[in-house]
């Protein structure tokens, strides 16, 4: 035996076929193929006339961790970030996951007590667990951004216009009130709106000049809002997401309609909270309606 096959063959001492190297990593010979495929746990050794796959013992380890990882059904392209990270990021990027799931699986419970109620006929069980008030809002100037977009692109379109507009409002005497999204027509997965991001400034001769300097870029523009009265429910950032949020506006446009009012304006979304600090079931936004007539009244 040449010196050549000693060293390929204690090479392949050091290696485990797809079968032994599955068995260890308690994974299936598919899944390695397809963690193979994505780039997350490439085999040492791929035989170039067979196609056979090899694996070293030392890559169990990372094969346990991505099943495992898995189990808490993170998505693959995720799971390549927290592998890759070194550990105190990996964990930062796993903690970031999971609370991304409990604001999930917080609204999808809020979602399915809805469903529950509206499909059992009590829909006024649910409308009950929201307290509606109304509030006196007074004249604002606003910087706004206008944009069409459907249900699930709303989400961070807000995040990113609020974000601009609120950076904006340095220029403009400092934001003056909590910035909120006003619905010109309905937003759903078959409906784009206009939604339009509003954020009040206390300058309004300054928000103008920053408004002219911005052109037609983002649709952004100045108004300056009448006093509203305001009828409203508070909500948590759970159920901030749609379609649970539905059962929100619901409740105000029920109550509305018990207490004889009437719309004055399209409703909106008022965000009062830190929404990154914010845990599921902190309250961050209040769903209105600008309304008139009636007296003051709280359900």
């Amino acid at each position: 035996m040449t010196e050549d096959a000693r060293v390929d063959d204690e090479v392949d001492d050091e290696l485990l076929t797809i079968g032994a190297f599955a068995a260890r990593a308690r994974l299936s010979a598919k899944a390695l193929r397809l963690y193979d495929r994505l780039g997350l746990l490439p085999p040492a050794r791929v035989d170039a006339v067979s196609g056979y796959r090899h694996y070293r013992a030392d890559q169990v380890e990372r094969a346990r961790l991505v099943a495992l990882l898995r189990q808490l059904d993170m998505p693959l392209a995720r799971i390549a970030e927290v592998i890759e990270a070194d550990g105190a990021r990996a964990a930062e990027l796993l903690a970031a996951y999971w609370a991304d799931v409990e604001i999930r699986v917080a609204g999808q419970r809020t979602l399915a007590e809805y469903l529950r109620a509206r499909l059992s006929g009590r829909s006024s069980e649910m409308y009950g667990t929201f307290v509606v008030e109304t509030v006196e809002v007074p004249e604002q100037v606003l910087i706004t951004e206008t944009r069409h977009t459907l249900a699930d692109e709303l989400p961070a379109w807000i995040e990113a216009s609020l974000g601009r507009l609120e950076a904006a409002a340095e220029e403009c005497g400092g934001v003056s009130g909590a910035p909120f999204v006003v619905y010109h027509s309905e937003v759903s997965m078959e409906s784009d709106g206009p939604a339009e991001s509003c954020v009040p400034v206390a300058d309004e001769a300054a928000a103008r000049a920053w408004a002219a300097r911005q052109g037609r870029a983002r649709q952004t523009t100045v108004r300056v809002e009448p006093a509203r009265r305001l009828a409203y429910t508070r909500i948590t950032k759970a159920q901030v997401a749609h379609p649970q949020i539905l059962a929100a506006f619901e409740a105000v446009e029920r109550w509305i309609a018990e207490q004889g009012l009437r719309y004055a304006g399209p409703c909106r979304e008022v965000y009062f909270a830190d929404w990154t600090a914010a845990g599921p079931e902190d309250a961050v936004c209040d769903v209105a309606f600008p309304v008139e007539g009636g007296g003051w009244s709280r359900w």
